[in-house]
């Protein structure tokens, strides 16, 4: 192949499936049914589960089920290193090359919306920007909150504000950073200067209504609970016990450390770690639903979610 023939293939959108879903809804149980059946690999596209130090916690997939088949990008971040969307996006569409180029199938698997945004529509093309203007910001959030760098967002950028939590300090900071750094809104950037998609596939999303997981994410939680989630956490804070670190601003994770500092009782702990993780799958419902490219399939129904992929699915030559 000449160079640019080479240069052409690597501009191309890798082909890719993409299996969605709230946090809870069968994603892994699906992922394996997709590897087993297309020769595929598994591709993390969960922004929590790519911290080393909480496997249980962040509800990766276990050593058998990584045994099942190859998984990649899970478990590879400290708890005080952060990734962009972007960031991941890059590394994600490499991983899917490579896999394309074993004759492998690449399943990008995972809850973030986000992600599956950057590799699939592109992500905005924002320059680089002043480190000094993103070390003054967390500097900012550690006195003030991140409640309070939230409003001031939801006044300069209230259609990204909208779209996050006012607890969320990394995309807070973030949103913040682009508007200081280059004079425009972070909402101005993605409608106006997109980069180019990544890849190009399918995305299947697990359609699980909130009723219907609710108890499953109370039984998820009190197994976490037993197979040693605090423990996972104790040892996660001898490594790193700065709350404000990218690792612990995870649903789960925070609650955990918060009780470890004696700031909240175990039962606290669980009440606020099952909410929040319901109001993170409303919120994921939500943002899939509003998905025009999304085909929503039944999270009890793996011959359907294997019957979608096989439709959409053609391998390269």
């Amino acid at each position: 192949m000449t160079g640019d023939a080479k240069s052409s293939s690597a501009a191309r959108p890798a082909p890719v499936i993409c299996l969605a879903g709230p946090t809870g809804s069968g994603k892994t149980a699906a992922a394996l049914l997709l590897a087993r059946e297309l020769d595929g690999e598994v591709i993390n596209a969960d922004s929590r589960q790519v911290y080393a130090d909480f496997p249980l916690i962040t509800a990766q997939p276990s050593p058998e089920e990584r045994a099942a088949c190859p998984h990649h990008l899970y478990g590879f971040l400290p708890a005080t290193q952060k990734i962009s969307a972007g960031q991941w996006a890059e590394q994600a569409a490499a991983k899917a090359r490579e896999l394309l180029a074993r004759g492998r199938t690449p399943l990008l698997v995972g809850g973030t919306g986000l992600y599956f945004q950057a590799l699939l529509r592109g992500i905005a093309d924002i320059p680089p920007l002043d480190p000094a203007i993103s070390a003054r910001l967390e500097a900012r959030l550690d006195a003030e909150g991140a409640p309070a760098l939230h409003a001031e967002l939801r006044k300069a950028d209230p259609a990204y504000a909208a779209r996050i939590h006012p607890n969320d300090r990394q995309r807070i900071a973030r949103a913040l950073e682009v508007l200081e750094g280059t004079g425009r809104p972070f909402s101005w950037w993605h409608e106006n200067a997109m980069a180019a998609p990544l890849c190009r596939g399918p995305l299947l999303v697990l359609n699980a209504e909130l009723a219907w997981l609710e108890p499953r994410l109370a039984r998820r939680l009190d197994l976490m609970l037993a197979a040693g989630a605090l423990d996972e956490a104790r040892r996660a804070r001898a490594r790193c016990d700065d709350p404000a670190a990218p690792g612990w601003s995870g649903i789960g994770a925070a609650e955990a450390l918060a009780h470890l500092q004696g700031r909240i009782s175990l039962e606290e702990c669980r009440r606020l770690w099952l909410r929040n993780t319901r109001a993170y799958a409303k919120r994921q419902l939500t943002w899939f639903r509003a998905r025009p490219e999304a085909l929503f399939l039944p999270p009890d129904n793996l011959t359907a979610v294997l019957e979608e992929a096989r439709r959409h699915w053609t391998a390269p030559a």
